[in-house]
């Protein structure tokens, strides 16, 4: 893994990059092969809470962690248990998936392209919408069950794919309840 450490009202020390590139690191035990993402991490200092954020594009999948706290080394110990819990969750869930259906046991480890998920957002001033950012990323094939895990993952609040049967753009979403919805197209 490459990392990409940024400190904003910190300097980034070497004792300091070594123990994120130490921490982040332990989490490629999870892999068959060492992934080859960037790992993007920034930290920052405001009103003396020490903050992190880290951010692991890979193939089909997002990681992300965000944590602040008061010392600066627990918050990555934090960030690295909370990226540590995602790749587990994801592993599980897709293994189990994968081993009902036949598929090979660690299908986790060959994942084939990346999929990082952040949708526009609009702001709408008086009569006039202004769109203030533009995304554009490949919808890959794949189940609602998959793209609610997705969703979590990025902790959005909704999540568009491919349906991998029917080919159609779909979306979920989370309901107020906490319950997940999913919208698909009229044939």
């Amino acid at each position: 893994m490459k990392y990409n450490i940024r400190g904003e009202n910190i300097e980034v020390t070497g004792a300091i990059r070594d123990y994120v590139e130490k921490k982040i690191g332990k989490l490629a035990r999870y892999f068959d092969t060492e992934p080859s993402s960037d790992v993007n991490v920034n930290l920052s200092v405001y009103n003396d809470e020490q903050r992190i954020e880290v951010t692991i594009p890979m193939p089909n999948l997002l990681l992300r962690a965000e944590v602040q706290h008061l010392d600066l080394y627990a918050a990555i110990d934090l960030a690295a248990d909370k990226l540590e819990r995602q790749i587990r969750k994801y592993k599980t869930k897709v293994n189990r998936k994968f081993r009902q259906e036949g598929s090979p046991k660690h299908i986790f480890a060959e994942l084939e392209k990346e999929a990082a998920e952040e949708n526009a957002q609009a702001v709408a001033e008086a009569d006039e919408v202004e769109i203030v950012r533009k995304k554009q990323f490949d919808l890959k094939p794949m189940d609602s069950e998959e793209a609610v895990l997705q969703m979590d993952m990025l902790g959005h609040a909704f999540y568009v794919f491919t349906n991998a049967i029917s080919g159609d753009t779909n979306v979920v979403y989370r309901r107020k309840d906490g319950r997940y919805g999913l919208i698909e197209p009229t044939s």
